[in-house]
């Protein structure tokens, strides 16, 4: 992958919190600092006056994509600082008071004489306070009732001690750090395609075979690409997912509508909690990059249509003219069970996006309800094997192996991810298409063309599914 010369000259970097100020936010209509969010329309509401205004918008970065060029980056993405300071010390302009706030716990405090509400909104290099937050707009009890209808689904096989346990009380509201990344590219991809003109059989019985015959094409294709709202985790935990913990669900219930995100204010936070950014930009520059082909490649599918055996492209290349970073906060309501296994415990989680209502989520299984289950339809897959008769009968014996597998996946989906490939915004324009005719190919016997690649996902594979699922 190769960057424009102009990325390389040095970011542009936008100052996002300007006009910010550290303490007091006060309602534009009564003075009152006791200000929270109404979830109900995304606005912020005065909680003495009950007066409610609209959000601000971040100024200064580039909304017309097309136009996007070099390196933008919010102020909130610099480099977190590791010996900032977490603690910070307010001098309360109503009273005179002085109010410490601990970034690392909260970025609100109420002056504990007047008690007015100070704020840290000016952005510190700890990775506190991002460029932009999305507001919750899904209540919790809206997300009470998605997480017990997820549940409620995979009660069957759950364990035990989790049905008994289970209680959608202890929900929180979550706001996870992201990089939120906007893209302005060229894409040029070049190989072969293939086009079935005919499928028959040939032999019978055991020998019976299926053959395929089909135009084979050379494929170029070449387009500019805007991509917008990229989202990739900025927390190291949840890009690190091990066998001990399934945040994977988190990853899951994205995407989110970032193009609705408001400039950042602490009063968005009253009421939830918030995890820091502990990942710099050049950590998740690589994930970017590959999920950024990704969205490149899936792109290109639109033009090929008629290649119904796939193309297999030899050479691909995602050229970038300009790209835009934005720190976020985006919301999500969590539930959390710590299931014990011995001296070691599994973190399962089920997770709703407070702005698309998406739900995923980990359930614990009670393995020997689940081993029964399949024992039971291994032996129905036996029996039916006895009594059909037809050349692939053998297939029955994997019955019981299929059953623990669907289910297992079902109720842990450790398997779960965003496709990113496909949901992320992106808009392509001025294509050139090239489809030259090479030869009709007869007798084919792979179903698809040999390497076909235009499906494929980079950073993820079945075997990694599979694998990860065993290990919990």
């Amino acid at each position: 992958m190769l960057d424009n010369p102009t990325l390389n000259n040095g970011p542009q970097i936008v100052q996002t919190d300007l006009g910010s100020k550290d303490g007091q936010n006060k309602c534009p209509k009564c003075g009152a600092t006791d200000i929270s969010l109404n979830s109900n329309n995304g606005k912020l509401r005065c909680n003495f006056c009950r007066h409610e205004f609209e959000p601000e918008k971040i100024q200064g970065m580039e909304t017309d994509l097309t136009k996007l060029e070099g390196e933008i980056m919010g102020s909130g993405t610099q480099d977190i600082v590791q010996d900032s300071q977490n603690v910070i010390t307010f001098k309360c302009s109503s009273c005179g008071a002085e109010v410490v706030i601990d970034t690392t716990e909260s970025t609100q405090a109420r002056c504990h004489w007047c008690r007015n509400t100070l704020s840290v909104n000016q952005q510190i290099p700890n990775g506190a306070i991002p460029d932009v937050v999305l507001p919750f707009n899904v209540t919790k009890d809206q997300a009470k009732q998605e997480i017990e209808k997820f549940v409620g689904k995979r009660k069957f096989f759950a364990h035990p001690t989790f049905r008994q346990e289970f209680t959608t009380e202890n929900i929180m509201g979550v706001y996870f750090p992201y990089m939120v990344v906007d893209i302005n590219s060229h894409a040029s991809f070049s190989g072969h395609g293939e086009h079935q003109t005919k499928r028959y059989t040939r032999g019978s019985g055991n020998n019976e075979r299926t053959y395929y015959d089909a135009d084979l094409y050379q494929v170029e294709r070449e387009f500019d690409l805007t991509m917008e709202g990229l989202s990739v985790e900025s927390s190291s935990d949840k890009l690190n997912k091990n066998s001990n913990k399934t945040n994977n669900v988190i990853n899951a219930i994205m995407p989110f509508d970032t193009e609705n995100c408001v400039k950042y204010n602490a009063n968005y936070l009253k009421g939830y909690t918030s995890e820091r950014r502990d990942t710099n930009i050049e950590e998740l520059r690589p994930i970017v990059d590959t999920q950024a082909k990704d969205i490149a490649r899936f792109a290109a599918n639109e033009t090929l249509k008629q290649y119904d055996r796939g193309v297999n492209w030899s050479d691909e290349q995602l050229h970038y003219k300009g790209r835009q970073w934005k720190t976020a906060y985006l919301p999500v309501w969590l539930y959390s069970y710590q299931q014990k296994k011995g001296e070691t415990s599994v973190l399962h989680y089920v997770a709703v996006n407070a702005r698309t209502k998406e739900t995923m989520g980990s359930v614990p299984i009670h393995m020997p309800k689940l081993l029964g289950a399949s024992a039971l339809v291994e032996i129905l897959g036996i029996i039916l094997m006895m009594i059909c008769d037809f050349d692939y009968s053998w297939i029955f014996l994997l019955l019981g192996f299929i059953y623990f597998f669907i289910m297992h996946v079902r109720y842990r989906n450790s398997n779960a991810r965003h496709h990113h490939e496909t949901e992320t915004n992106h808009k392509m324009y001025n294509v050139r298409a090239v489809d030259n005719f090479i030869k009709n190919e007869k007798g084919l016997t792979n179903s698809q063309i040999e390497g076909a690649n235009n499906k494929r996902v980079s950073n993820k594979s079945m075997t990694e599914s599979i694998t990860s699922m065993f290990k919990n």
